[in-house]
């Protein structure tokens, strides 16, 4: 099952500082996480971020007091023992975890992810194949285009309207719902049209 959590301003620690750290720093930054970093070296990129005050850094190996106060831990280091480690610790304390090398010791996985504007598709294999996940995001994306984005606005703009107005969310669904196949479907003719 794929489940959105807004991660702005919650914290979270990538234990690791190699390329699939950094792939998953940048998308926790990107979401407005409060990210942390633990790990004994790191790429330039990541200690460039921490240099400029958007990541804390703690150069050295994982300890469990590195989850303390944190939402989410990412296992991103090159020995898989020690990412068995860190969901151990995590499941203990309740945190939500995602593990690189083997994401079935996790709780959650990164999906790929198209963005158009505020709309987001995720596709995820679970952690299972992250290849394909991007391979699909990518070939959603060649249909999915910045103008979805702009339907969505228009639409979110009406239902904000109704909600203001009081009107019960079934007549919400009769309104919206309607309105956003019409706006599909003419966006759908404009693009055949152009072609």
């Amino acid at each position: 099952m794929l489940l959105t959590i807004d991660m702005s301003g919650k914290k979270a620690v990538v234990i690791g500082g190699g390329k699939v750290a950094w792939r998953k720093i940048r998308s926790l930054l990107a979401s407005g996480t409060q990210v942390s970093v633990v790990a004994p070296s790191v790429l330039e990129e990541i200690s460039q971020l921490a240099q400029t005050g958007r990541i804390q850094l703690r150069q050295g190996n994982y300890q469990a007091a590195d989850l303390a106060g944190m939402f989410l831990v990412v296992a991103a280091t090159d020995d898989s023992r020690v990412n068995r480690q860190i969901a151990l610790d995590a499941g203990s304390q309740g945190i939500m975890a995602c593990v690189a090398d083997d994401p079935q010791l996790g709780n959650c996985s990164f999906p790929a992810l198209l963005s158009r504007g505020n709309l987001e598709i995720g596709v995820s294999t679970g952690g299972c194949c992250p290849a394909l996940a991007a391979e699909i995001r990518d070939l959603i994306g060649l249909v999915i285009t910045d103008e979805y984005g702009a339907v969505l606005d228009q639409l979110a703009k009406e239902r904000e309207k109704l909600l203001t107005e009081g009107n019960p969310s079934t007549y919400n669904k009769q309104v919206l719902r309607p309105l956003a196949r019409r706006l599909l479907a003419e966006l759908t003719e404009s693009k055949e049209s152009s072609t």
